[in-house]
């Protein structure tokens, strides 16, 4: 009776040692076909976060289906105000790796990326862009205009910057991060002489780009544009009657008859710049919707950096020509 008793504990602890076992494996990925997320392939994928929808697409073009890409700012959202959620937290913490614009441009997450920098590569990939192509901001600071995906030479050192980061990450696929770079800057290339030929064939009284907030600048820069905002460079910087006035007054004088909203500002800014226009006899229309700081929907062209960046050349363009 004993002896039954002796080996029916025996086989409970065998059991249990068992079930232990497996959920160990379970949690280290050691049976085969575990992954982060439960596709077999992911295992071989490096997982990337990055926060803008421009840092993604990058990240996506140079990676191929090597990457595993997921952007935290999506249609519509302002950058510059953005604050972290806890389900941003999380896949910040899964990720393999994390891209960033930098530049103070994601100005409320800078403690987030330092301290996931001592866990995992962490790269602001406006760093990499050489010092004398950066823009100052407008202030007395020695703060740098974050918004360098406007000038699409200056983004072209990005490209660079990733296939870098995405070799050390996996090595093995090094000629294939390279090919991919390489094409990409191609395409870069030929939508920056794009925009070069488009933009001027408008009359040279009237490359004048009036937005809701100072985020063009690289544009007119690159582009030979003069620019106007409302703001400042960042959304979260107050303006007023006076800044109102003061734009109001530059349209008048200069004679402009379009200015632009932007798909991640609200419009009510530049709407009383218009009504402040109208009241003094000069009428000004809304030249349509510009992407900024965000890109457009997944899924379609506008959803793609160059997709986005033809949009606003052809929007521009049209209304201003």
């Amino acid at each position: 009776m004993e002896e039954k008793k002796v080996k029916k504990w025996l086989a409970g602890v065998g059991i249990s040692i068992l079930i232990v076992f497996l959920l160990t494996a379970c949690g280290s990925g050691q049976i085969s076909g575990d992954s982060k997320d439960g596709n077999e392939s992911s295992s071989e994928t490096i997982i990337v976060t990055t926060t803008t929808g421009q840092v993604a697409d990058v990240v996506k073009n140079v990676g191929g289906d090597q990457v595993e890409v997921t952007s935290l700012m999506g249609p519509g959202v302002d950058p510059h105000l953005y604050q972290a959620s806890q389900g941003d937290i999380k896949k910040l913490n899964d990720a393999d790796m994390i891209f960033y614009n930098g530049l103070h441009l994601e100005g409320k997450m800078g403690e987030i990326f330092e301290k996931m920098s001592k866990d995992k590569a962490t790269v602001a990939v406006a760093d990499f862009i050489p010092e004398d192509m950066l823009l100052g901001a407008d202030d007395d600071s020695n703060a740098h205009d974050p918004h360098v995906w406007f000038n699409i030479q200056a983004w072209t050192h990005t490209v660079d910057a990733i296939e870098e980061e995405l070799t050390k990450q996996s090595p093995e696929n090094a000629e294939l991060f390279k090919e991919n770079a390489a094409n990409y800057k191609q395409e870069l290339e030929e939508m920056d002489q794009y925009a070069k030929e488009q933009i001027q064939t408008i009359p040279k009284e009237s490359r004048v780009l009036v937005t809701a907030h100072d985020a063009f600048k690289y544009f007119g820069h690159a582009y030979d544009l003069e620019v106007m905002g409302l703001q400042g460079l960042s959304t979260d910087s107050e303006y007023g009657l006076k800044d109102v006035q003061s734009l109001v007054d530059a349209l008048v004088d200069s004679n402009i008859k379009a200015v632009f909203i932007e798909s991640s500002i609200s419009e009510k800014s530049i709407s009383a710049v218009v009504e402040g226009a109208k009241k003094k006899g000069h009428e000004v229309v809304i030249g349509g919707e510009l992407f900024s700081d965000a890109m457009g929907e997944e899924g379609t062209e506008e959803g793609t950096y160059i997709g986005m960046f033809k949009h606003n050349v052809d929007t521009i363009v049209s209304s201003l020509k």
